[in-house]
C-alpha cells in the first residue's frame, strides 16, 4: 500500500465527489469519472462513501482517498466524523481515510486528539490523511502524527472564513509545507493548472483537484454567470 503511495509524489489526484443532491449522484458514474481521470493522467482518485470506492476500485487501479461525508445534529464536523464512518471505510480498505482535522468535537463530543488516538490504536498500518482549515490546525495534526497534512478546508470553517489557498503566492500552504514533518497534499480551491504546477513546485507532496474537473453543473454555471 505504501508502496503505491508513494506514486502520488507531484502528481494529480482527482477528487470524484457527487452527494445525494447532485446530479451525477451514481456510485456508477463515480466509477466511469475515476476512469475518465485515470484516461487524463490522473495518478490518485479521492472519493466518498464505501460504495463509490468500492466502484472505483473496481473500474481503475490507481491509490484511493477515502472519506465519509454525513451530517450530525448540532455538529461542524462532516468529513468521516465518527468511528462508524471509519468501519465503513475499512470494508474497502482505501489506501488513506481523510477525516475533518479542524478541531470542531467530534459527534460524540470527543476531540480530535481522542478520536485519532483510537483510530492508530484499532487500525496499525492505516494512513491517515488531516483534512486542516488553519496553519494551527495544520501543525497540531502533524504533532498527532497524521501521515498527510491537507489544506482541505482552508476558507471552509468559521476560523478559517474569508481565507483563499492562493492568497499571497499561497501563503497558508507554504507555512504548512515549511513547518510540517509529514507530507502535505495540498486541496481546496486548486482551480487551475497553473495551480496545481504551483503547489507542487513549493514543495506538496500531491494535489487534489475536484469540482473544476468533475461537478460539470459549477463548471456550468461559471459560464452562465460570465453571460449574465
Amino acid at each position: 500500500m505504501r508502496n503505491r503511495v508513494e506514486a502520488l509524489k507531484g502528481k494529480l489526484i482527482v477528487s470524484c465527489q457527487a452527494l445525494e443532491n447532485e446530479p451525477l449522484h451514481s456510485s456508477f458514474i463515480m466509477g466511469r469519472m475515476a476512469a475518465a481521470a485515470q484516461e487524463g493522467g490522473a495518478a490518485g482518485i479521492r472519493a466518498n462513501t464505501a460504495e463509490d470506492i468500492r466502484e472505483i476500485q473496481s473500474t481503475v487501479d490507481l491509490p484511493v482517498i477515502g472519506i465519509v461525508k454525513r451530517d450530525y445534529p448540532d455538529c461542524q464536523v462532516y468529513i468521516t466524523p465518527t468511528m462508524k464512518e471509519v468501519e465503513e471505510l475499512m470494508e474497502v480498505k482505501p489506501d488513506i481515510i481523510a477525516l475533518d482535522a479542524t478541531g470542531a468535537l467530534r459527534p460524540d463530543g470527543r476531540s480530535l486528539d481522542d478520536f485519532f488516538t483510537e483510530l492508530k490504536r484499532d487500525y496499525p498500518g492505516q494512513l491517515w490523511m488531516a483534512d486542516c482549515s488553519t496553519v494551527e490546525e495544520a501543525m497540531h495534526a502533524d504533532a498527532l502524527g497524521f501521515d498527510f497534512i491537507g489544506t482541505t478546508m482552508v476558507g471552509y470553517t468559521p476560523q478559517s472564513r474569508g481565507d483563499k489557498i492562493e492568497a499571497n503566492d499561497f501563503d497558508i500552504l507554504r507555512a504548512i509545507i515549511d513547518k510540517a514533518r509529514h507530507r502535505v497534499i495540498a486541496e481546496g480551491n486548486i482551480n487551475t493548472p497553473e495551480k496545481a504546477r504551483r503547489v507542487i513546485d513549493l514543495g506538496a507532496f500531491a494535489v487534489v483537484v475536484g469540482s473544476i474537473i468533475t461537478r460539470p453543473q459549477l463548471i456550468t454555471r461559471a459560464f452562465a454567470r460570465a453571460l449574465e
